[in-house]
């Protein structure tokens, strides 16, 4: 068992997933801070100052001037706001992955168009079989 352990693990594949495990971690980092801290603000600006993370419906009956009040005080709340933060980040990173993803399809396309030449060795096998053809066919034929 431990054997295919070390055997599954030092297959390509799980190792690649790591690594792009890993990476997306960081890039969830970098676009939840470019969503709070770049993109928010000015469009809470262009939209009067409202900042969406603190918008929430209230299920418990108070009344809470902020997202924060209304969790430190345990009430039950729909944060619609956050949902609203959550699909922004989702397509800026749909976003970029198109984009990434567009520009790999492009190489490959660009790896596909160039004319595959055939190995020296099936250029040599054909040249060979032409020739035992020519061969055969200038040969004279059994008289029977």
């Amino acid at each position: 068992m431990l054997q295919e352990f070390k055997t599954f693990i030092s297959r390509g594949n799980v190792v690649e997933l790591a690594v792009g495990i890993i990476i997306g971690a960081a890039f969830t980092g970098i676009v939840n801070s470019l969503v709070k801290d770049v993109l928010m603000p000015p469009i809470g600006w262009l939209m009067g100052g409202i900042d969406f993370s603190n918008y929430f419906l209230n299920l418990s009956g108070g009344q809470y001037e902020s997202l924060a009040a209304a969790e430190a005080a345990g009430a039950a709340t729909i944060n619609y706001g956050r949902f609203i933060n959550a699909l922004i980040n989702f397509f800026i990173v749909a976003g970029a992955l198109f984009m990434i993803v567009r520009q790999v399809n492009r190489l490959h396309f660009l790896q596909d168009s160039k004319p595959k030449t055939p190995p020296r060795q099936e250029v040599l096998l054909e040249e060979i079989r032409d020739a035992l053809r020519a061969r055969q066919a200038t040969a004279p034929g059994d008289g029977g």
